[in-house]
């Protein structure tokens, strides 16, 4: 069995199909390695393929016309995503860089729409992984302006273990203190502070390098997320 059906066997939505279903979209399925700092996608580069994170760390970014970076959100191992401009055939609305090696699997547009006509089952599961996303992204304008630094690492954090998102997340965060204050918006030195109270709280432990999160529930009502 190759990496690329492993993948796809693991998948929330890849247990999903038929044998028939599996077997053409791991035939079409095509692999992508991405260096530190590389770009996966760039904001107004058409579309063509929807992406899972096999390995790594991404963040999806804006850049304003003067040159300020706004961090949507982060992307970790095990997520599916850019469904929204393959179904709507728009060009990229963001750019999505690696922040660190990653490995990525890339699922042709035809393929995806195939499944898009074919499939009920993937059709639901699209329509809860939107659902999340869009719950996140709300979530994010609602509370970003309103959360001190403390809440927001929390939030962060908390996000990296919704169900829909994430379907199988491990305790243990294999992020450094500076990635982190990349997908937060924040300096590694107030990241670092607020993992401490975190700790302290006893949501969090602390280790060499990561983190193992102790509470979820906890970090979410940290942040003020229901």
């Amino acid at each position: 069995m190759n990496s690329v059906t492993r993948i796809i066997e693991a998948s929330t939505w890849g247990r999903l199909l038929t044998a028939a279903e599996f077997d053409r979209v791991a035939a079409t399925t095509s692999e992508r390695r991405i260096p530190a700092q590389g770009y996966v996608a760039r904001m107004g580069e058409p579309a063509t393929h929807w992406m899972g994170l096999a390995e790594g760390l991404l963040k999806m970014s804006v850049t304003s016309a003067d040159g300020r970076v706004s961090t949507l959100s982060g992307v970790s191992t095990a997520a599916w995503f850019g469904e929204g401009s393959l179904i709507k055939r728009e060009a990229r609305r963001y750019d999505v860089i690696a922040l660190r090696p990653s490995r990525l699997m890339l699922v042709p547009h035809a393929t995806f729409e195939w499944l898009r006509q074919t499939s009920l089952p993937f059709n639901h599961y699209l329509q809860n992984l939107m659902n999340a996303r869009l719950s996140l992204f709300i979530g994010m304008l609602e509370y970003g302006r309103l959360l001190d630094a403390d809440a927001q690492v929390a939030r962060c954090l908390a996000a990296l273990f919704h169900p829909d998102l994430y379907p199988s997340p491990s305790p243990f965060v294999d992020l450094r203190q500076a990635e982190i204050g990349l997908l937060c918006g924040l300096s590694r030195q107030r990241v670092n502070l607020a993992l401490k109270h975190l700790s302290e709280a006893g949501l969090v432990q602390l280790q060499t390098r990561g983190l193992t999160v102790l509470d979820v529930d906890g970090l979410r009502s940290f942040a003020g997320v229901g």
